[in-house]
């Protein structure tokens, strides 16, 4: 329904208005002269029948009437961005942002400075794309300000107003419209005016921090319109310049397919290991370039050292000897990329029943220790390690046998070896 001020307005029935924490929060907001309403993803994704994920609330009340209204309800209020106007309020354990209304009034590509307002049509418009500026209040009447209801019923992600003045003020939008077109777009290519304006302002880029570049590449890389969109990007020049190096387009889109093969949920680091490492060098290179954690960056080197060496045509008993020594998490790791990297296709027999090794067997744990050695006679040091060893290796070799009588035999051996 239209009306008089240019909004549009639609009625959704999210159950989450109605939990007990939110309809709280809005009623402790929403009167005596103050506005509330939900804002942003989580009514965006109401309307498409999703879950709401994070609930962020927006009101014309300020900062410090928010956490005056909190505190008198007995519930917590934390000043966490109180010089942009954010606070979070938490009720029932259930934390929520809530954002007094803004307008920017200075940004440098990276921060903004912001006036604080009561005029929902100038926060709507100061958001970055028009199917994230949504708000809704308790009864749940959504206000469309700038066009989002239509952009998302043809799932198309658009910058509000003029692209590059958006860009501008955060460059990170550059990635945040790939990343949103990946989720909520379409196959089809990106908005035009959009890809221009991530184009001609692409040198901004350098200005963001490593982290919040690797936030949203994680995200891109597992959204359900990844592939096209990582197309769309490296047309543009884009992956490049935020990747630093090649990108392997068809082993980005094949790992898709064989994770789906098997049954796997798009993970992350196995996505950006299809797309951006062949080598060691590559893992190093974007641990620097998005300031990977240490558990992210050794599943990459993993994966780049391990990748080569895994393959359906070996036997039975070697791919379970290497489950053993990787664990399942590295070894679907490994099994994957190569799978992804090789001639057969996503249907192939051979290479599934090898990815799916990890769930038809479970590696037994060593079943000697090294009081058993040394109640062989071997003494502790050096040698009790290296028989240790050799013990593991016969017994992975023996096909991992569980009776007492094969394993005191390899201990027997192992101990008369040293």
């Amino acid at each position: 329904m239209s009306v008089a001020d240019g909004r549009t307005e639609r009625k959704i029935a999210a159950p989450w208005l109605a939990s007990a924490p939110l309809s709280r929060l809005l009623s402790l907001l929403d009167r005596d002269g103050e506005e509330a309403r939900v804002v942003g993803g989580a009514v965006r994704n109401a309307l498409l029948g999703m879950d709401a994920g994070e609930i962020d609330v927006a009101t014309t009340a300020l900062p410090q009437e928010v956490m005056r209204r909190v505190d008198a309800a007995n519930f917590k209020a934390v000043p966490t961005g109180i010089e942009h106007g954010t606070v979070t309020a938490v009720i029932e354990s259930q934390p929520f942002e809530v954002t007094t209304l803004r307008q920017d009034i200075e940004t440098d590509g990276r921060h903004a400075k912001v006036a604080f307002g009561r005029d929902w049509r100038v926060d709507a418009e100061r958001r970055d794309f028009t199917i994230n500026a949504f708000s809704a209040r308790a009864d749940g009447t959504v206000y469309d300000y700038v066009g989002g209801l239509a952009d998302l019923a043809a799932r198309r992600v658009r910058f509000i107003g003029d692209p590059r003045k958006r860009i501008a003020e955060d460059y990170l939008r550059i990635l945040r419209f790939f990343r949103f077109h990946a989720a909520y777009g379409t196959a089809e290519h990106p908005d035009g005016p959009g890809i221009e304006a991530c184009i001609a302002c692409r040198g901004g880029l350098e200005q963001l921090s490593r982290e919040r570049v690797r936030v949203e590449i994680m995200k891109l890389v597992v959204a359900p319109h990844a592939v096209p969109t990582l197309i769309a990007m490296t047309d543009a020049g884009l992956t490049l310049r935020v990747l630093g190096g090649v990108s392997y387009l068809g082993s980005f889109e094949m790992m898709a397919k064989v994770e789906a093969a098997i049954g796997a949920a798009a993970d992350p680091v196995r996505r950006l290991a299809a797309l951006a490492v062949w080598v060691g060098e590559d893992a190093e290179r974007l641990r620097q370039k998005l300031r990977l954690t240490n558990v992210e960056h050794e599943r990459l080197m993993s994966m780049a050292e391990g990748w080569r060496h895994i393959s359906p045509t070996a036997r039975e008993q070697g791919s379970r000897a290497l489950l053993y020594r990787l664990g399942p998490p590295h070894f679907t790791d490994h099994a994957l990329l190569a799978w992804a990297r090789a001639r057969e296709g996503a249907e192939d027999r051979a290479w599934h029943a090898l990815a799916t090794l990890p769930q038809r067997w479970t590696p037994p744990a060593f079943p000697l220790k090294a009081a058993d050695l040394i109640a062989r006679g071997v003494e502790k040091g050096p040698a009790l390690g290296a028989a240790l060893a050799k013990a593991e290796q016969a017994w992975i070799d023996a096909g991992f046998p569980a009776d007492a009588q094969a394993i005191a035999k390899i201990a027997d051996t192992s101990a008369a070896s040293v």
